[in-house]
C-alpha cells in the first residue's frame, strides 16, 4: 500500500516524521514522501535531523506569497502529482495551507485521506488565522482521523464525524523524546544564534510570537510588558527567536534590541529550540506545538492567545491563557518568578498531549485497516 505523505512546514516535519520512520519499517505500507518547498532550509534541517530524505519536491516558495496564491499552488502541484504516483492513501498533519490544499488535492482524484492531529478547535474561524479553518476544511475531506486527545474526539463527535476516529496521542511527543535522548546537553546546541545567554547566569523566559491574529499593536505591547518583566527581575533574561516575518520583526525588535539581558535571535533550529525549551525557567509563546512540548520537560507555558486550540494543557494545568493584556501577562510572570509553590505545580503536570507512542499506534491502525 502506496501512502503519500505530504509536508510543507517544519512543524509539519516535526510530527510526521517519526510517523514516517515507522511507515519505513513496514513490510507491507510504503511511504513516499512529498515536500512542498515552503519551508526550505527549516525543512531540509530536518530532514538531516530525522535521517529522512524527499522522495519529491514540488519547489513551491516564492518570496512574499499570499495565502490565496499558495492555495492555488499547493493544490493543483499536489493533484498533478497525485494523479502521476497514484498513491493508495495521502497523509497530511496539523492545520497549513498545505495540509488544507493537499487534503482537496486527493479529494478530487477520490484518494482517501488520513489526517494526523485531527480533531483540534478553538470554534473562533479567524483565531488562529487561517488555521482554525483549514482544520475544519480538512476534517470534512478526511477519511481517517488520528486524534491527539480525548477533547479532539470529542470535538469531532459534535460536527457528527463518528467513523474511523483514532485516539493516537500526539506525534509531537514521540518527536520531542526522540530529540531530547539524541542531543548532548550542551550549549554547542545553541549554533544557530550568535548571542547565547547565560543559563546558569540568569532564569531564561523563552519567549515566542508569531500569529498573524497579534500582528501590530498586540506583539508591540507584549513587547513593552516584556521590558517591564526584567526591569523587575534583574536575574532574569529573556531568549525571543523572532520570527522573519517583518510584521513581527519590525514592531518587536526596536522595543527590546537594546536591553542588555534581551536576546534577540533569529528563528532557531528545532534542536537548538529543544534545548532552549529544556533549559529555560518558563516560557511566554503563541505557538501550538510550544504548548505541547513545554509540559514533557517541566517548563510552566503562558499563552499570548486569547484562544487555543489545545485546552487539555489549560485544563490540566500545564499552561495558563494570558492572552495578550499587559497586565495579565505581568502578573502571571511575575507569580511564576515569586512563588516557588505555583512554579512547582505547573511544572509537574503530566503530559495531556502524549506519552511518545502514537506513531507506533498510527501504523499498527493502517496495517489493521488496510493489510489483510
Amino acid at each position: 500500500m502506496k501512502i503519500a505523505v505530504v509536508v510543507g512546514t517544519r512543524p509539519e516535519v516535526i510530527k510526521l516524521a517519526p510517523v514516517y520512520l515507522e511507515l519505513k519499517k513496514s513490510k507491507k505500507l510504503k511511504p513516499v514522501l512529498i515536500s512542498t518547498g515552503q519551508h526550505k532550509e527549516m525543512v531540509n534541517e530536518m530532514f538531516q535531523w530525522f535521517g529522512i530524505k524527499e522522495d519529491h519536491n514540488l519547489k513551491l516558495m516564492q518570496k512574499n506569497q499570499s495565502l490565496q496564491c499558495i492555495t492555488a499552488r499547493v493544490i493543483e502541484a499536489t493533484y498533478n502529482l497525485f494523479s502521476k504516483i497514484k498513491p493508495d492513501l495521502v497523509m497530511v498533519e496539523g492545520d497549513t495551507v498545505s495540509v488544507m490544499a493537499a487534503g482537496l488535492a486527493a479529494f478530487y482524484l477520490k484518494i482517501p485521506l488520513a489526517h494526523v492531529e485531527a480533531g483540534l478547535r478553538t470554534n473562533n474561524i479567524y483565531n488562529p488565522f487561517p488555521e482554525e479553518m483549514a482544520r475544519r476544511i480538512v476534517s470534512q475531506l478526511t477519511n481517517i482521523h488520528f486524534a491527539p486527545t480525548k477533547q479532539a474526539v470529542i470535538n469531532l463527535r459534535k460536527e457528527n464525524i463518528k467513523k474511523n476516529v483514532y485516539l493516537a496521542g500526539n506525534t509531537v511527543i514521540d518527536s520531542l523524546m526522540y530529540t531530547v535522548r539524541k542531543i548532548k546537553n550542551s550549549a554547542k546546541t545553541l549554533h544557530a544564534t550568535s548571542l547565547r545567554p547565560d543559563f546558569k547566569k540568569y532564569r531564561i523566559i523563552l519567549v515566542t510570537m508569531h500569529r498573524r491574529e497579534n500582528f501590530g499593536k498586540a506583539h508591540k505591547n507584549i513587547a513593552k510588558t516584556l521590558i517591564k518583566i526584567l526591569n523587575k527581575f534583574p536575574d532574569t533574561a529573556i531568549l525571543l527567536p523572532l520570527h522573519k516575518n517583518p510584521k513581527v520583526r519590525d514592531v518587536i525588535r526596536p522595543i527590546l534590541k537594546n536591553h542588555k539581558r534581551v536576546f534577540l535571535t533569529g528563528p532557531l533550529g528545532y534542536v537548538p529550540f529543544v534545548y532552549a525549551m529544556k533549559n529555560s525557567y518558563l516560557i511566554l509563546t503563541d505557538s501550538g506545538g510550544v504548548q505541547e512540548e513545554a509540559p514533557s520537560l517541566g517548563k510552566p507555558a503562558l499563552v499570548l492567545r486569547t484562544t487555543t486550540e489545545r485546552p487539555e494543557g489549560i485544563k490540566a494545568g500545564s499552561a495558563k491563557l494570558v492572552g495578550i493584556d499587559s497586565k495579565k501577562i505581568f502578573n502571571e510572570t511575575s507569580k511564576l518568578l515569586t512563588d516557588k509553590k505555583a512554579y512547582n505545580k505547573m511544572s509537574k503536570i503530566k503530559n495531556p498531549y502524549g506519552d511518545g507512542r502514537a506513531s507506533k499506534r498510527i501504523v499498527k491502525i493502517l496495517s489493521n485497516l488496510f493489510v489483510s
